[in-house]
């Protein structure tokens, strides 16, 4: 049975109270993935609070939220944070590398459980 204790939400107070960056009210509740991330930018530019560079006080905001919040997040939402994610590598300049691939869409992690999967299948013949 339930002792009627109230649960600690402790992700809450920190997203509320942070010392990290001010946000802007409702930036993650935006639709667009380059309008979350131009305003996460911002208030990482503008805060002296933080305590590291601010590409990486942005980014570490955004994945907190997501880690945080994505048991009850329809996928669309989490799509759209994702995609936010791009958006601030984009936006400071720091974009990822291609995906090296070794066949046409195939990446090496794919090739080799595909070559585990056709030996598994000679071992049993």
């Amino acid at each position: 049975m339930s002792t009627g204790r109230k649960k600690q939400r402790w992700s809450r107070q920190v997203t509320e109270t942070s010392d990290a960056l001010s946000l802007a009210e409702g930036v993650f509740t935006r639709r667009s993935p380059l309008s979350i991330a131009r305003s996460l930018k911002r208030s990482a530019d503008r805060s002296k609070r933080r305590k590291s560079d601010p590409y990486r006080s942005a980014m570490s905001m955004l994945t907190f939220y997501i880690n945080r919040a994505g048991r009850n997040m329809p996928a669309t939402r989490r799509r759209t944070l994702e995609a936010a994610k791009g958006e601030l590598r984009r936006l400071y300049g720091r974009e990822r590398p291609a995906q090296r691939t070794t066949r046409q869409g195939a990446t090496r992690a794919a090739q080799r459980k595909r070559r585990r999967a056709r030996r598994a299948l000679k071992v049993r013949n």
